[in-house]
């Protein structure tokens, strides 16, 4: 590519977190805005609740990883997500 620097870019990725890519960079949005960054490395939001989007801004930390289902105190079923119990004749759609 004409006019490109060639050297190749280091992406780490983390199933948790943001994409880490050293710099500087430019990130093309999907409306086609682009948006530049000149630090060393840049951190690209993957949950999407960044305020400062495509930048990270660690949003993703205050999401609560899905965990095991709480045992109800009686032995009862795990409650729902919401912290509620199926009705009676209402489907139980938990995993």
């Amino acid at each position: 590519m004409a006019g490109r620097n060639e050297t190749a870019r280091r992406v780490v990725v983390n199933r948790e977190g943001p994409i880490l890519v050293e710099g500087p960079v430019e990130v093309v949005g999907d409306d086609g805005t682009t948006t530049r960054s000149d630090r060393f490395v840049v951190a690209i939001c993957t949950c999407r609740r960044s305020r400062a989007y495509p930048w990270c801004d660690t949003s993703h930390r205050s999401r609560r990883p899905a965990g095991p289902a709480k045992c109800r105190p009686d032995g009862g079923q795990p409650e729902e997500a919401d912290g509620r119990q199926p009705e009676d004749g209402e489907e139980d759609t938990r995993p």
